[in-house]
Parts: C-alpha cells; sequence; structure tokens
C-alpha cells in the first residue's frame, strides 16, 4: 500500500478513535439530556462500526489476503478482531440499557449492579480495544503485508 495512502487512513481511523474516547469521556455530563446522550451514543457506534470495517478493509487490501492465506491474517490479529468486536457489543449493550433505564426519567437513579458493572466491563475492554487497534494499525503499515517476502513464502510452506 502506498505510504500516502495509509497515512489518509491512519488521520481518519486515528479520527474515529479519538471519536470515541471522547464520547466515552464527555458522554456522563448528558446523562440528564436523552436526546442528546442518544446522538452521542450513535455517533460513537457508528464510529466503532467504521472502525472495524475499515480494519476488515486494510486486511482485504494486504498481499497476504489476496494470495489466499486467510487464516494466517485471521491467526496473527485474530485478538483485535475479538477485541473490537467485543468492544462494540458491550458498547451496544451499555447504550441501549442505559438509555432504556433514563428516558423520561431524569429524577431516578439508573445506576444498578448491572448498569455499574457493565460500565466498568466496558470500559476496561475499551482500553484493550485502542491498544490493540492502534498496535494492528502500526503493524499493518509494514510493508511484509503489501508484498511477496520471505516471511509469507515460509507461512505458506508451513500451510
Amino acid at each position: 500500500m502506498q505510504f500516502s495512502r495509509y497515512r489518509l487512513i491512519l488521520i481518519l481511523l486515528f479520527s474515529l478513535l479519538f471519536v470515541d474516547l471522547l464520547v466515552n469521556s464527555i458522554s456522563g455530563l448528558f446523562s440528564d439530556d436523552d436526546v442528546a446522550a442518544l446522538i452521542l451514543y450513535i455517533v460513537q457506534d457508528v464510529c466503532l462500526v467504521i472502525d472495524v470495517i475499515v480494519l476488515f478493509l486494510i486486511f482485504f487490501n494486504t498481499y497476504v489476503f489476496k494470495a489466499g492465506l486467510v487464516s494466517v491474517i485471521i491467526r496473527k490479529f485474530k485478538s483485535t478482531i475479538v477485541v473490537s468486536l467485543l468492544y462494540l457489543g458491550l458498547c451496544l449493550a451499555y447504550h441501549i440499557w442505559s438509555l432504556r433505564r433514563q428516558w423520561g426519567k431524569s429524577d431516578v437513579y439508573i445506576w444498578n449492579a448491572g448498569v455499574q458493572a457493565l460500565f466498568v466491563i466496558q470500559r476496561l475492554v475499551g482500553v484493550a480495544y485502542y491498544y490493540s487497534y492502534l498496535k494492528t494499525m502500526l503493524k499493518l503499515g509494514d510493508e511484509k503485508y503489501y508484498r511477496n517476502s520471505d516471511w509469507l513464502k515460509k507461512e505458506f510452506s508451513n500451510r
């Protein structure tokens, strides 16, 4: 992949991750306004879906994938795929649960044990998501994934 094109993709992905981090940071400020919280959550979920789509598009663009070694890509980046999908699922679950509990009830305390546990788990998995996603994006910038190399020949012979 050309460096200038990959740089633009990285800027896009860093921007989307920043939006996700920003929404995680400020969403508590809008807990009294149901519509604002809903819009923030929709923005965050859309950013996460775009992140996952772009991740797979980058996988599809590698020489390794085009050579038919899909299992190599999946094996190398399995943790990122799992953490990304888990984080997306936890975000959706937390957003739905918290909005259902607070919608139209600004004077009700919504933080029962289940919501608190889901909130903490979602934020902890979020840290793992940010780390693994950034690490994967930087790894995928390596030329070895975009051309035939000794590393790929060794992977192909092990198959």
